[in-house]
């Protein structure tokens, strides 16, 4: 059996040598189930296919053979090389470093496997580098969580999530030009009910005025959207309202800022809770123009809440 392991050995180096790796293994494989009788042969065998499977990328394969081979001598120092090159290769480099360490115990003036330890250490370094950054960022991103729910909560708004909504990709944010990092940027919708239609504004600071993205939106002299039929929809001729989740109704004034109308949709001492509702990381308001369409607009917003 000796010799018969020796002969597949023999030949599977030869493939190695061609890096013909996968017939080597093959050969390999005929010499380890010959089952030598001789250790070293079977030593030999079990680190020629490791290296073999190292080339081909199949590290589980090396690291198996590795610590056959490791079983059969303590100090096979070349078991002791493929292993850590493995573990390198599968980003596990505590474990490469400890593979070195234990070679260069007995093996101290082993080149390659203070090669390795050097990658071994720097990919290290460079592994425990990057995974204090990630826990670096993980806790900016709770703190900004945190501090979110805090102002919104300070903001009075009321959160409504539903189950499988999208992702609002303009989510609530704090205004990144303010120093102090306290003023919030929210996603707004400009309902009118009398066309069934609607604007998103995307980034409505908190502390613009409702005037300022009416006129932007509505001048006077310009042509009115495809929607306005009569084209009422302009700045000076129109009304806003904002419904609390109480059913309460604001006027908004387009003096007043987003920051005003969350301080008015508070309730008052005593009162349940109420405020704005923000449905999906969306606050909404109704525009629309004075006279007979707001009237009734409004008698129907109310008797609707009375009904309910």
């Amino acid at each position: 059996m000796v010799e018969v392991a020796q002969n597949f050995k023999e030949q599977g180096n030869e493939y190695f040598k061609g890096k013909r790796y996968r017939e080597a293994v093959n050969f390999y494989n005929q010499g380890v189930d010959a089952k030598p009788e001789d250790k070293t042969i079977l030593e030999a065998l079990l680190c020629n296919r490791a290296a073999c499977n190292l080339e081909l990328q199949n590290y589980g394969s090396v690291l198996r053979d590795c610590s056959k081979a490791i079983s059969l001598n303590p100090k096979c120092s070349k078991a002791y090389y493929r292993s850590a090159l493995a573990l390198l290769s599968l980003g596990r480099p505590e474990e490469a470093l400890d593979c070195c360490d234990r070679c260069l115990a007995f093996d101290q003036s082993n080149a390659g496997v203070k090669s390795v330890r050097e990658r071994a250490l720097k990919a290290k370094e460079e592994k425990e580098r990057k995974e204090r950054e990630k826990q670096e960022r993980l806790r900016k991103e709770e703190e900004e969580k945190l501090a979110m729910k805090r102002a919104l909560r300070e903001r009075n708004l009321i959160i409504f999530n539903k189950p499988g909504s999208s992702v609002n990709p303009t989510a609530p944010h704090f205004d990144p030009e303010d120093p102090t990092g306290s003023t919030l940027v929210l996603p707004v919708f400009f309902l009118y009910p009398q066309y069934a239609t609607s604007d998103i504004i995307s980034d409505f600071v908190e502390d613009t005025t409702f005037g300022a993205h009416i006129e932007a939106m509505f001048p006077p002299q310009v042509p009115p959207p495809e929607w306005d039929k009569k084209g009422e929809y302009t700045a000076n001729n129109l009304v806003i309202y904002a419904p609390t989740h109480r059913k309460r109704l604001l006027k908004v004034g387009k003096k007043m800022t987003l920051r005003d109308v969350c301080k008015a949709a508070k309730a008052k001492e005593g009162q349940p809770l109420d405020g704005l509702e923000l449905k999906d990381g969306c606050l909404s308001f109704v525009v629309m123009p004075k006279g007979e369409v707001e009237t009734k607009w409004v008698e129907d917003y109310k008797k609707s809440r009375e009904e309910s």
